[in-house]
């Protein structure tokens, strides 16, 4: 695994609060950095994990368990146009401009 090392340091938190339009003091620029370093540190451990070999999330194989598609009509279409004006069968809405 190829790992990105980020440095989180006092500067690119400052950096980053100005892009937020965040102001922070000296004590949460110092602070912030010091926590977002050590959050960074703590997915290291990610790095050493041993790699899969085409074992999944899920060790369980999850297959489609879907129902096939079938159109069908629940409701007659002559029952839902019949309060409505149509001309030849459609709808008609409003001019669009």
């Amino acid at each position: 695994m190829g790992a990105q090392v980020f440095n989180m340091d006092r500067d690119v938190v400052a950096r980053v609060a100005r892009t937020a339009h965040i102001k922070l003091t000296d004590d949460e620029l110092e602070r912030y950095s010091k926590n977002l370093a050590d959050i960074l540190d703590y997915f290291k451990v990610l790095d050493e994990a041993p790699d899969h070999e085409g074992i999944g999330v899920n060790p369980i194989e999850v297959s489609d368990v879907l129902r096939e598609d079938v159109p069908g009509q629940d409701i007659d279409p002559a029952e839902l146009l019949k309060d409505m004006k149509t001309y030849e069968g459609y709808i008609r809405g409003p001019k669009l401009v």
